[in-house]
């Protein structure tokens, strides 16, 4: 796999079938070890992260939410909990993730689509949360057109993501998890070393919140603010669709 980043805004990816199929086996062989390394590696911050992502869920209009890039179901079971009359839908392009996540959200709708394609109406749901998945798409504006269209008017897009960080105190963090634990740390623990190192580059690749904020606007959403999570490491953007 080449060490190009992975949501690369200066050009459409000509090989985005190519991205797309290994990613997904990445993520199918990683499955097994993905709860354990995501609380290890996290030292379990990563569940604050969600709690903070599925109150800005709970601000959205009332109606159906889709989860995207959902994994093992972490944040769809959070919203179906917080929100018990509406529907949930969990889309990932990983079979063997949504699996291991469906026993955490019965009531949860799992299906297995690529998030550039997603087969549903426009308009049709209320809110879309995306957990750590935005940077592993193939086209980020793409994918962020892709939500807009799903969405219905006034609805709400909230994304949890690892961005490339833009404070020097956050950028040696990064650089420290990037190059030292996740592919060490996720090599030992999973057996794929490869995958981890993968994910590190991810990371890398991405672009700041800033500049997701940019991509937002310009592919049509308003009111968009994102704030930060533990000195930068993880960051939260919330956009809206006009009404």
């Amino acid at each position: 796999m080449s060490a190009a980043p992975i949501a690369d805004l200066s050009a459409r990816r000509s090989d985005q079938d190519k991205h797309h199929a290994a990613a997904r086996g990445m993520f199918e062989r990683i499955a097994p070890t993905y709860d354990l390394l995501n609380r290890m590696l996290s030292a379990g911050t990563d569940r604050l992260w969600r709690a903070r992502a599925v109150a800005e869920i709970e601000r959205a209009p009332s109606g159906p939410v889709l989860d995207l890039c959902a994994g093992t179901l972490d944040l769809a079971a959070a919203v179906a909990y917080r929100r018990p009359l509406d529907r949930v839908v969990a889309v990932d392009f990983s079979p063997a993730m949504l699996a291991l996540g469906a026993r955490k959200a019965p009531r949860v709708e799992t299906v297995v689509a690529d998030a550039l394609h997603l087969p549903f109406d426009d308009g049709s749901f209320a809110a879309v949360v995306c957990g750590f998945g935005m940077r592993n798409l193939a086209d980020l504006t793409l994918g962020v057109r892709e939500v807009r269209r799903v969405l219905r008017p006034g609805g709400a897009f909230v994304t949890l993501e690892l961005f490339r960080p833009a404070r020097i105190t956050a950028r040696a963090l990064h650089r420290a998890y990037a190059r030292v634990v996740l592919p060490t740390i996720g090599g030992l623990v999973s057996g794929d070393p490869s995958a981890y190192d993968y994910l590190a580059r991810s990371m890398a690749g991405f672009v700041t919140r800033t500049e997701y904020e940019d991509v937002l606007r310009s592919s049509g959403f308003s009111l968009v603010a994102g704030f930060d999570l533990t000195l930068g490491v993880a960051s939260i953007v919330r956009a809206e669709k006009a009404a």
